[in-house]
């Protein structure tokens, strides 16, 4: 890909703000700047970040024109965005900016959108270890990653996931729970390229990992590529057939 990659890193930006808790103490100056600091350690990455607090969540027209991959972190305030901000985001995505929810990031409305599901799941809080299995290691997304990640204890995220079929499964989480999960998939819509990934819960360091933060940069490349050729005048359009949910506002 010619040219630099400008990644943006969205968090709603309350957890870590909460005194004395263990968001504060993982991620001190919050999740987006862990996460845009790694990014911007990389080579050919340039990464800003934005919240919830900022004026139209700092995602203005301007910033996204400049995004070729946006970071989507979100938990306690999904009703909080604007309407028209998750319109912006989701006509971003469809003309080939490239997107990367995280976490509970799947319960966003933009995120919801876009798939024309609920993406309901189940879930518990229960100091879990959790395995990570790669089960595409040919994909870019995995280039470097191991064949499994242990992570001691995480939040348990499990299926039924109400997501449409992915186009490629990435990875697939076990939990000591017993339960199974869809923990990384990867959508078209329009030109633009998602990849989902569940590890991420705010109590856990799980940000602070090399091999998670290896993932996360691969997909940063991976949709940020896919971005860049569809803004350097290929001429194509969104092709609005790729949707699930044609009641749903995309356009």
């Amino acid at each position: 890909m010619a040219g630099n990659l400008n990644v943006t890193v969205w968090n709603e930006f309350i957890h870590e703000r909460r005194a004395g808790g263990k968001p504060m103490e993982i991620y001190p100056a919050g999740i987006h700047v862990a996460l845009a600091s790694h990014f911007s350690a990389q080579a050919g990455i340039t990464a800003r970040t934005a919240t919830l607090d900022e004026s139209e969540h700092g995602l203005t027209r301007e910033v996204l024109d400049r995004t070729d991959v946006l970071f989507w972190w979100g938990h306690l305030a999904h009703d909080k965005v604007e309407d028209a901000v998750v319109k912006r985001v989701q006509d971003a995505v469809l003309d080939g900016m490239g997107l990367v929810v995280l976490h509970s990031g799947h319960a966003a409305k933009v995120f919801k959108n876009l798939l024309g599901t609920s993406c309901g799941l189940k879930w518990r809080e229960a100091d879990e270890r959790e395995i990570l299995w790669n089960v595409a290691p040919h994909h870019p997304i995995t280039q470097g990653v191991a064949e499994h990640i242990e992570i001691d204890r995480h939040e348990m995220y499990g299926e039924r996931h109400d997501i449409p079929e992915p186009d490629q499964l990435i990875f697939i989480s076990w939990f000591q729970g017993g339960n199974v999960f869809r923990s990384g998939c990867t959508f078209e819509r329009g030109l633009g390229r998602i990849f989902y990934f569940s590890p991420g819960h705010e109590t856990y360091p799980i940000y602070h990992r090399a091999d998670i933060l290896r993932i996360l940069t691969n997909a940063a490349r991976w949709t940020g590529e896919y971005s860049a050729r569809a803004r350097e005048g290929n001429g194509r359009r969104p092709d609005l057939r790729k949707t699930v949910n044609q009641n749903v506002p995309l356009a």
